[in-house]
């Protein structure tokens, strides 16, 4: 078997600073698609949910072909949420392309991830992309590039890093502002020439530690990961060693799949150094050490960061429970829960103390949301609590401390005092505040995870939508104390049935409401905001009566303002301790914890009392 001059690199930037649109680019410039095959935009982002937001949730490999070297690339999260799977990633590659907004320059994730992959002693390549924005401001953000990788404790060999300017959805890369614009030849060479080949031992006995799992109807669990050292080959029988050094299965490779363009190909061998998948072994998870029969000890593998929110997910015992969701038992919301943690190391899942509902601890409300809307298109019916953050003691002090996360927010100049002014009662502290250009603000503030929570959706609200806000765990202090949470109280239905225009009309004169007419309700069902800060019990069923006396005038139309309808996301960040939001294949409603208003009562008693 000739041996194949391998290059294994990662493509890293913040959320939407154009990773996935890059590698579309260099996967059609290295003549991985035929001259007349259709490709979807974003080819990677194969995931529904990924398309509809536009944003990468999982880490992908692809592999391209330059001249005779076979470049594995991986496309990973831009999400600081999504962080988790970064970090295991970076065990694979021996290089990092760190991708770089010409306009919006180094933000939060860029931040996070670059630091880990300096960490590693990865060198980087920084391509400053989008070039061709008309706000771009390349030799600033080359310099901001610059401060960042010595903020973080490179080396000289890092500090001095190779530099590309681009157009990623124009496809081009030049080495210089006013060079050439013609192709990703540049971006190539850079990446052969710069990152150095695995240099691992072919000759010892295979092992490889597993990074990614998935699950396929064909082949069942798949693992990726990079071969460390020696060779496979397919029905080669193989051991897997936990991390911690326990046995947990022998069996063989029925299949090695290698990464050729956007296919998976089946391969007969594979040596130290090549980013494959493998399948056949049944109880192998992330993060395990695959390897042949003779090897004794488990490889390192890279510690992940610990998960900071926590949401309870419990079985949905509401009265329209059942009439969606094909998946509706504990048991069957448990077995899902589980298979979710077993290849997403950021997640943890552990059994509440409330009957028939989990802990799910995750590392931000983002990453929580899609597992839900996942679970959600699936079929299950579920009702999930308010987040929660996962405080610590300071095991030196003994203090109580909680996660703290870096905000930076880009507004426009007259929504800079409203901002700074919820911030600060949010126990965010102001930082740095600079002009970023265009007549905006950057803001930077440190605040607890549990100021944020159901705060965006206000935030843009405050800055007319024009506001951006960027944010990352950067680590644990001590605790702030009480944050205010939502100000106004509750619309509550007190009866179940349809909701009746004629009643919502005189109900909207109240609050705003979250329904319309003709919508099923029960009792206890959050149908509103209240304009006050007290909850109100209120009737959404009631209808005109009726009698056989003739009115002298016709009745008034009755126009209702449109209801104020709640993504999945909102939902979660809305609700307060008492609340639950009701998650079915067909709806999202909030509701209360206790749907009788006496059991409510009664609650609120014993919670006063303690």
């Amino acid at each position: 078997m000739t041996e194949t001059k391998l290059r294994n690199v990662a493509i890293i930037a913040h959320v939407d600073h154009g990773k996935t649109t890059l590698v579309d680019n260099l996967l059609k410039q290295s003549g991985s698609f035929g001259a007349h095959q259709q490709v979807a935009e974003r080819a990677l982002d194969r995931n529904d949910l990924e398309r509809e937001r536009g944003i990468t949730i999982l880490a992908k490999c692809t592999a391209v072909q330059w001249g005779d070297v076979r470049i594995n690339i991986v496309d990973t999260p831009g999400h600081a949420d999504f962080g988790g799977e970064v970090e295991r990633i970076l065990n694979m590659v021996d290089g990092v392309v760190v991708l770089v907004d010409a306009a919006e320059g180094v933000l939060p994730q860029t931040k996070f991830v670059v630091g880990k992959a300096l960490a590693r002693g990865l060198k980087p390549i920084v391509v400053v992309n989008k070039i061709d924005r008309p706000d771009a401001r390349a030799d600033e953000v080359h310099n901001e590039v610059f401060d960042l990788f010595a903020a973080l404790g490179a080396n000289d060999e890092q500090l001095d890093f190779p530099m590309l300017y681009a157009s990623g959805r124009q496809g081009w890369a030049t080495p210089t502002l006013d060079g050439p614009r013609e192709n990703l030849s540049p971006l190539f060479d850079l990446i052969v020439s710069h990152v150095p080949e695995p240099g691992l031992d072919a000759d010892a006995p295979f092992a490889m530690v597993a990074t990614i799992l998935e699950s396929d109807n064909f082949l069942g669990r798949v693992l990726t990961g990079r071969v460390e050292q020696g060779r496979a080959t397919v029905n080669m029988p193989v051991r897997v060693i936990s991390f911690d050094g326990r046995a947990v299965e022998t069996g063989r490779l029925t299949k090695l799949l290698a990464f050729r363009g956007l296919e998976r190909v089946p391969v007969d061998e594979v040596s130290a150094g090549d980013i494959i998948a493998v399948a056949g072994l049944k109880e192998a998870t992330v993060p395990d050490t695959i390897g042949a029969m003779e090897i004794g000890a488990a490889l390192p593998a890279i510690p992940i960061d610990p998960p900071t929110l926590s949401m309870t997910f419990r079985i949905n015992d509401g009265p329209l429970a059942g009439r969606e969701g094909k998946k509706v038992t504990s048991r069957q919301i448990r077995d899902r829960l589980f298979r979710e943690a077993e290849g997403n190391v950021a997640i943890r899942v552990t059994d509440s103390t409330e009957t028939e509902a989990f802990e799910v601890a995750g590392r931000g409300e983002l990453q929580l949301g899609v597992l839900i809307e996942t679970m959600r298109r699936e079929g299950f019916e579920l009702t999930i609590g308010r987040p929660r953050v996962l405080t610590r003691d300071n095991p030196e002090t003994g203090a109580r401390e909680e996660p703290m996360e870096e905000v930076l927010i880009d507004v426009d100049e007259p929504y800079s005092g409203v901002v700074v002014e919820k911030m600060s009662r949010r126990k965010g502290e102001l930082q740095d505040i600079r002009p970023s250009g265009g007549d905006k603000q950057r803001l930077t503030f440190h605040i607890p995870s549990r100021g944020l929570i159901g705060y965006h959706g206000e935030f843009l609200t405050d800055t007319r939508g024009s506001g951006v806000m960027n944010r990352h765990f950067i680590g644990y202090g001590p605790w702030k104390g009480t944050i205010e949470g939502r100000r106004n109280g509750a619309l509550i239905a007190n009866a179940d049935g349809e909701s009746v225009q004629y009643a919502l009309f005189y109900l909207q004169e109240r609050g705003t409401l979250f329904i319309g007419g003709g919508e099923r309700v029960y009792e206890g069902m959050i149908i509103g905001e209240h304009s006050r800060e007290n909850d109100l019990d209120v009737n959404p069923i009631k209808e005109k009566k009726l009698t056989n006396i003739r009115a002298a005038g016709k009745d008034d139309a009755l126009l209702l303002t449109p209801p104020r309808r709640m993504s999945l996301e909102q939902a979660i960040a809305y609700i307060e301790d008492d609340e639950l939001v009701e998650v079915t294949p067909g709806a999202v409603r909030l509701r209360k914890r206790h749907l009788d208003p006496h059991a409510r009562k009664k609650a609120e008693r014993a919670s006063d009392a303690a």
